[in-house]
């Protein structure tokens, strides 16, 4: 258990940007798995709702990585869940914002779209978690 807590430390002892990026790309991947389910078994033209199905069933699941393997706070669990939910509300209006434009005026492949939605998501995201969801008060 020893050994356990001093590799979470070492972990936690790594770079933010970096964690986020490995655990970010993790969460993406699965994110995205479910948006390509949704849109094998709803169509294509409904992809707005397959985007909206991905935000709901990938948060969770993204909050517990983000908190115990990103940022790598204690306690808190209500507090922080309540502001990703606000953060998650800015990311996915983001998302199919950008998803809207691409589909209509770059490509009509959600597939693609959804790639770079993602992406651009994901730093918006990272932003909202490091300076409102999981921000760290300064000790005095």
């Amino acid at each position: 258990m020893e050994n356990i807590k001093k590799l979470y430390e070492k972990w936690c002892s790594i770079s933010d940007k970096i964690r986020f990026l490995l655990v970010g790309g993790y969460n993406a991947a699965f994110s995205y798995i479910i948006f390509a389910i949704a849109v094998y078994f709803l169509g294509q033209e409904n992809y707005q709702i397959c985007v909206a199905l991905q935000w709901i069933i990938s948060s969770v699941f993204s909050f517990v990585n983000q908190k115990i393997f990103v940022f790598c706070t204690k306690g808190n669990w209500i507090k922080e869940y309540l502001k990703c939910c606000t953060t998650w509300a800015v990311s996915y209006a983001c998302n199919a914002i950008i998803l809207e434009f691409i589909v209509r005026y770059v490509t009509k492949n959600v597939y693609i779209g959804q790639i770079v939605s993602i992406f651009i998501a994901s730093v918006v995201t990272y932003v909202l978690f490091k300076y409102f969801a999981f921000r760290h008060r300064a000790s005095h």
